[in-house]
């Protein structure tokens, strides 16, 4: 199922601010005026480099932080305040995450027949134990897993098919949208493709729309609609995943971009990686504004900037 851009967004965030106190003269600003849309159907790809607050987000939109500023919208709700235990019972079976230690998030002393069976038994999604077993084994079965797997422990299998059950706890509740939380950087290659594949197959069949957390940009452009880059928790460019590889604007981006390694080698012997040091580079993110490069492609700077920019 392709992204449906005609819909109302599935995911609407609006200046999320997201901060931290560290101690009485420290407070680190994980998140800063973040504002961002998701469609149904859709994959969003959040780019940065470790730290940046990618992670941070998909935690505050799913309520595991309260966010420190700014409105965050599912599905028509405000879910940014606090939030009533009926639309809360919502949120928890219309949203769901794939983390990104796959042998952390799982309970070691839990089969997986309970692991994933947790949230139909939270939200009594079954009326019988036949019935919760049937559900349980459909959704082994569509990660790629059989059904003896579901009377195993997590340490019993392997990085590729931990996550596989991860995805599996994901799908059962029937989510609207998953935040995937790099659920592939703790994986081997080879079955980095087979899990994107899978979570590419799921999408078609279900509709479910992704916030796809990443560092690895190749991936990313693989799998996502549309790319939002991060730095030191400011949104500097966002665009389709042909407007940000074929024409990216903000230094950082460009940076970002140039150190993917070519799979040619000769071409990768004479690729030179662009470098970009913010304290240097005369930018200030808190005075940006969102300019229209073209389409759907904005770059978050001044107006001195946007010029100095469109000149390279």
């Amino acid at each position: 199922m392709a992204a449906n851009y005609n819909a109302a967004p599935i995911l609407t965030i609006e200046g999320l601010k997201q901060y931290f106190k560290v101690s009485k003269n420290y407070t680190v600003k994980a998140v800063d005026n973040v504002s961002f849309k998701i469609y149904p159907g859709e994959t969003y790809g959040l780019v940065g480099e470790s730290g940046s607050g990618k992670s941070t987000i998909g935690r505050s939109v799913i309520r595991l932080y309260d966010p420190t500023e700014g409105k965050i919208l599912f599905n028509g709700m405000d879910i940014s305040k606090k939030i009533s235990k009926a639309d809360n019972n919502r949120l928890r079976t219309q949203m769901q995450m794939i983390f990104q230690d796959p042998m952390a998030s799982l309970n070691p002393r839990k089969k997986v027949e309970d692991i994933i069976g947790e949230g139909l038994d939270i939200h009594h999604m079954y009326k019988t134990r036949a019935e919760r077993k049937q559900k349980i084994e459909a959704i082994l079965a569509k990660v790629g897993l059989a059904p003896e797997h579901a009377s195993r422990y997590p340490h019993q299998f392997s990085g590729g098919q931990r996550q596989r059950v991860g995805i599996a706890r994901a799908l059962i509740m029937n989510p609207k949208l998953i935040i995937a939380d790099e659920c592939i950087s703790a994986l081997d290659v080879s079955i980095q493709a087979q899990v994107v594949n899978l979570m590419k197959d799921i999408q078609e069949e279900t509709g479910a729309a992704y916030l796809f957390i990443a560092h690895d940009l190749s991936m990313v452009k693989y799998i996502s609609d549309r790319i939002g880059v991060l730095h030191l928790g400011h949104l500097l460019e966002t665009g389709t995943t042909e407007e940000i590889f074929e024409n990216p604007v903000h230094p950082y981006t460009r940076s970002l971009l140039s150190a993917i390694p070519s799979p040619n080698p000769i071409l990768e012997k004479n690729r030179t990686a662009e470098t970009y040091d913010y304290k240097s580079s005369g930018l200030d993110y808190n005075k940006g504004t969102d300019h229209l490069v073209s389409g759907t492609h904005y770059v978050k700077c001044t107006d001195e900037e946007f010029e100095r920019f469109l000149k390279r």
